[in-house]
């Protein structure tokens, strides 16, 4: 008997994560900062930054956190999963031995419980992917909204009348290096992070 169960995918959350920093940089690829200025007075002060995207969600310690927390919470639920699966994948490779042993009837029913074992293992491991997916998805979200918001402010503060998003998402097919702002960027929002989890450490 085959069964058409895959392997536990570890790199599920992985690729799941990949995708999401597609969304991230996909959801603040322009930042607009408008500065109440005159239409002439704006056209003479028009700053301008981008921030790489790509870059920043790979260097931004909290993103890298919670990819690591999800990773290693796939393996944690998915352990006792792939225990199961490899149970019944041994029983159903000596299923055909012992139908020969044991005759038709007793090969009627096993094989009817191996195939009701096979849809309950594999209905396990798709729930256990979106449930992993369902909670990545709102602490992403939750990372997106507080990055945005943190460009925004940045771009007020320093006087920009846009800031853009680069990377493989993004549209903008050029831009000089010098308006490259991402290492500002994920460095301040590296230094809030750790003062934020240091906060927390603090309160326990």
């Amino acid at each position: 008997m085959k069964s058409k169960i895959h392997e536990y995918p570890k790199k599920n959350i992985e690729n799941m994560s990949k995708k999401i920093i597609v969304i991230i940089a996909l959801a603040i690829t322009i930042v607009s900062c408008n500065n109440n200025e005159k239409p002439a007075a704006a056209a003479k002060e028009l700053k301008t930054a981008y921030v790489d995207t790509s870059v920043l969600m790979k260097e931004y310690t909290e993103a890298n956190d919670i990819q690591e927390k999800y990773k290693a919470k796939a393996d944690e639920k998915g352990r006792q999963l792939e225990a199961e699966i490899n149970r019944f994948k041994q029983e159903a490779s000596n299923f055909q031995s012992q139908a020969q042993a044991n005759g038709q009837e007793w090969a009627q029913k096993k094989g009817a419980e191996l195939q009701r074992r096979e849809q309950q293992l594999a209905q396990a491991q798709q729930a256990l992917a979106q449930q992993l997916q369902q909670e990545v998805g709102v602490e992403m979200d939750s990372l997106v909204t507080g990055v945005k918001k943190f460009i925004k402010d940045y771009g007020k503060e320093k006087g920009y009348t846009y800031i853009y998003g680069t990377g493989e998402p993004a549209s903008i097919l050029y831009a000089e290096e010098k308006l490259d702002i991402t290492k500002e960027i994920v460095k301040l929002l590296n230094e809030k992070y750790k003062a934020s989890a240091t906060k927390e450490e603090a309160k326990k």
